[in-house]
C-alpha cells in the first residue's frame, strides 16, 4: 500500500515512547484511529506533535458546540487553503456525525441548506481575508476560532508533508466509501470528550502567553504550547532569513500568491540562508507549491538536515500564518 509521507520517515506506533506513545494513545482513543498520517508525520518533533493534538482535541473533539459546526469550520478553512486531503477527512467525518447530506453538500462545494451551517462555512472560508468574528454565540466562539486556527496550521503542515489522498488509489473521492467509512467513526465521533484532557501531554514543553479569546480555557492553554513550540523553528532560519519571512507574511493579504514572481521577499536573504526561508515562506501562504526540489535544496545547504528540523521550520512558516490570520480576526475576549 502507497504511504502518504513525503520527506519525513514518521515514528511507528509499535515504536513510539515517551511523549510520541502518549499522544498516539490517546489519538487512538479519542479520534478512534490508530494510525492518523497528519500525526504520525509530525512524530519527527514530538513538541510540534503534542502541542498540534492539544490544539485539535481541545477545539474540534471536546468542548460544547456540536461536533457537525465544527467539521463544517474545519472543511471549510481546508477548502479554502486548498488542501483536498483535510477536505476529505472532513467530509467523513461529517457523515460520522450523521449529517451525510451536509458532509456530500460540501464535497460537492455546495452552499448548505442550513442556514446556521452556511453562515459557519462562508465564515470558515473567508478566516484568512475577511477579518469578521464567528456567527455564533459568544460561549460558542472559542470552540469555533480554535478550530479554525487550528486548521490554518494543521491544513499548511498535511500540504507539505503529505500527499493528497486520505485513502490508497483516491477511494475516498467515492461517496460510498466516504459514508462506509464515515459510519465506521460514528462511535468515537458523537462520544462526549472531557475538556482539558490533552493538556498534561505539555507539562515539559514550551509554553507562553494563552490568547485572550482563549483565556483561562484548555484551547487557550494548547495554543499557547503550540504559538511557543513552532516559533522555536525560527532559530533555523537565522535572524535576518526570519524577519524577512515574518515581514512577508505580515504583508500579506491572505490570498493566494501568483505562481510567478513569487516570492521576491527572498532576494534580500542570504544565498545559504534562502532554502530554508523559501520552505518557511512556502509553509506560510502556499504550502500546496512545498516541491521535491524545496526540500533537497534546504537539505543540500546544511544548517539543518533532520526529519525533525524539516517538520520544525515548516511549523514556523505555519505558526507565523496563523498568528497574522488571528490577528486580523474580530474576535473576542473569552
Amino acid at each position: 500500500m502507497p504511504a502518504p509521507y513525503r520527506y519525513v520517515t514518521p515514528v511507528p506506533t509499535e515504536a513510539a515512547k515517551g511523549l510520541i506513545a502518549e499522544v498516539y494513545h490517546q489519538i487512538a482513543r479519542d479520534f478512534g484511529i490508530a494510525r492518523m498520517p497528519l500525526f504520525m508525520t509530525l512524530s519527527p518533533a514530538p513538541e510540534v506533535l503534542a502541542a498540534t493534538w492539544a490544539v485539535l482535541r481541545e477545539s474540534l473533539l471536546a468542548g460544547r458546540v456540536p461536533r457537525a459546526a465544527k467539521e463544517v469550520v474545519a472543511a471549510g478553512v481546508s477548502l479554502a487553503n486548498r488542501c483536498p486531503f483535510c477536505v476529505d477527512a472532513h467530509t467523513v467525518l461529517l457523515h460520522a456525525t450523521g449529517e451525510h447530506g451536509l458532509a456530500e453538500a460540501v464535497a460537492r462545494g455546495d452552499t448548505p441548506s442550513d442556514p446556521e451551517y452556511a453562515r459557519l462555512l462562508a465564515w470558515a472560508t473567508g478566516t484568512a481575508t475577511a477579518g469578521q468574528a464567528p456567527p455564533c454565540p459568544p460561549d460558542q466562539a472559542a470552540e469555533h476560532i480554535g478550530t479554525a486556527l487550528a486548521f490554518h496550521f494543521i491544513n499548511r503542515m498535511v500540504s507539505s508533508l503529505l500527499t493528497d489522498d486520505l485513502l490508497p488509489a483516491g477511494l475516498q473521492r467515492s461517496r460510498l466509501v466516504r459514508g462506509l467509512s464515515g459510519r465506521a467513526l460514528a462511535r468515537a465521533v458523537r462520544r462526549v470528550l472531557p475538556r482539558g484532557e490533552a493538556l498534561p501531554l505539555l507539562r515539559e514543553l514550551p509554553s507562553g502567553r494563552a490568547p485572550d479569546w482563549a483565556a483561562g480555557t484548555p484551547i487557550g492553554a494548547a495554543f499557547a504550547a503550540l504559538y511557543a513550540g513552532a516559533g522555536e523553528g525560527a532559530a533555523l532560519l537565522g535572524e535576518e532569513a526570519g524577519e524577512v519571512v515574518v515581514d512577508a507574511v505580515a504583508a500579506w493579504d491572505g490570498g493566494h500568491p501568483p505562481l510567478h514572481g513569487w516570492p521576491g521577499a527572498l532576494e534580500d536573504v542570504a544565498p545559504a540562508r534562502r532554502p530554508a526561508a523559501r520552505l518557511a515562506l512556502l509553509a506560510a501562504l502556499a504550502p500546496y507549491r512545498v516541491t521535491d526540489a524545496d526540500v533537497a535544496a534546504w537539505r543540500e545547504a546544511g544548517g539543518g538536515r533532520s526529519d525533525a528540523d524539516l517538520v520544525r521550520l515548516l511549523a514556523f512558516g505555519a505558526i507565523t500564518a496563523v498568528r497574522r490570520i488571528e490577528a486580523a480576526l474580530a474576535v473576542p475576549a473569552s
